[in-house]
């Protein structure tokens, strides 16, 4: 009786806690702001706050409840710091919701051991890994970036589109890599081609000319590089252009960034590859935003930080609190249809509509989508190197 009598004080303050309008609603933003994604990091961060700051400066949120997001570093890789950087974020500033993580390996860390013991909701805008589909998540894990399961399927159609019927495969050694080498393998061999070989290797070597030699023994007509821009997948192209080994190559979603163009410039042209894009209305707008708020918006995943972030403040307003035990019901009602369309810059609007009763369909900067267990249907930006600068050729 004791135990029960203590369990149920607990449940009362929790609710009471979460139920304060006075108080302001803290949202982590849990990303690698350090280690083989944090090039991305800043513009990410930056999206998910400027969703944060546009509901704020509302004040339509629950009857005036004002939104501060508490950042915490995952590394992308450390699956312990990342969980206790997440744990920190629940029992110590009492989040109520996380956008993030951004890395699939520390993302499935973060949500079995801290997310789902405590009954809060993560909305990842950039973890890809086929294996989230079926975590055991209680309904609380969404992610607003398609699974690598589709990302397989548009890799193989650009390569064949491309001409290209035989590849190398390298990915880096975690989750995320060996979930992506496995659906474009899989993709590509299904559809006639040949993958010659699929090696891992290790983020954070200086050199990387044996796994190189691999490479180039086993042949291909390009090398699709399933890494990190900031870490090992750049240092395999580094080694690769230096020996001569290729001299075109495949970027899939972490490899896709500012930093690649800086790192190779001409070097790379004629490579091309693709990640999660769309050139929906809601793109435009939220880039424009992006360029006054003095940060870019084009840059990878920056665009879904923004739509994780509003997800989980819609629907806090749809299910009349920020509890995660009473809001993770709504964000599927949120993101999807019927109601009227949101896009980038009108959450107030939102909003209003839902507390007026009415129902919204948020499309967002990424146009979302969300299907099955709660992850996006999947729109991807494809694009090439031509005189040393990144360009996007079009959308998927």
């Amino acid at each position: 009786m004791k135990k029960l009598l203590l369990a149920s004080v607990a449940a009362m303050a929790t609710t009471a806690a979460f139920a304060d309008a006075h108080s302001p609603v803290k949202i982590g933003v849990v990303l690698g702001f350090t280690g083989p994604l944090e090039s991305l990091a800043p513009t990410m961060a930056a999206g998910a706050e400027m969703a944060m700051s546009e509901v704020t400066e509302s004040g339509a949120l629950l009857d005036g409840v004002t939104v501060e997001p508490v950042r915490a570093d995952s590394t992308c890789i450390d699956a312990a710091a990342a969980t206790s950087a997440t744990e920190r974020l629940i029992t110590g500033d009492g989040v109520a919701g996380i956008m993030g993580a951004d890395c699939s390996g520390v993302t499935g860390a973060m949500l079995a051991n801290v997310a789902v013991p405590n009954g809060v909701v993560m909305i990842s805008p950039s973890a890809t890994s086929p294996g989230l589909t079926d975590a055991e998540d209680n309904g609380l894990f969404f992610r607003t970036a398609p699974s690598d399961a589709r990302q397989g399927e548009i890799v193989t159609a650009i390569l064949q589109e491309n001409g290209v019927n035989e590849i190398a495969l390298t990915y880096t050694n975690n989750d995320y890599g060996k979930g992506l080498a496995d659906a474009i393998q899989a993709n590509f061999e299904a559809a006639g081609g040949t993958v010659t070989i699929s090696a891992a290797h290790e983020d954070g070597k200086a050199d990387y000319s044996a796994e190189v030699g691999a490479l180039s023994a086993a042949g291909g007509e390009l090398l699709v590089v399933a890494g990190y821009v900031d870490q090992g997948g750049s240092g395999i192209v580094r080694a690769a252009l230096d020996s001569g080994a290729f001299d075109q190559f495949y970027f899939p979603d972490g490899m896709v960034s500012q930093a690649l163009e800086d790192n190779f410039g001409s070097e790379i042209d004629g490579s091309y590859g693709a990640n999660p894009g769309t050139d929906s209305p809601g793109a435009q707008l939220y880039q424009d935003m992006a360029s006054a708020a003095d940060y870019d918006g084009t840059q990878p995943f920056s665009a879904e930080s923004y739509d994780a972030a509003a997800l989980i403040m819609l629907a806090m307003q749809a299910a009349g609190s920020t509890d995660p035990a009473a809001y993770k019901d709504h964000v599927m009602d949120v993101a999807n249809a019927p109601g009227e369309q949101i896009l980038p810059g009108e959450l107030a609007k939102a909003l209003q509509i839902i507390a007026d009763g009415g129902d919204v369909d948020y499309v967002g900067a990424s146009a979302v989508e969300l299907i099955g267990p709660g992850e996006s249907a999947g729109n991807y930006r494809q694009i090439t190197f031509t005189d040393g600068t990144l360009e996007v050729v079009g959308y998927r």
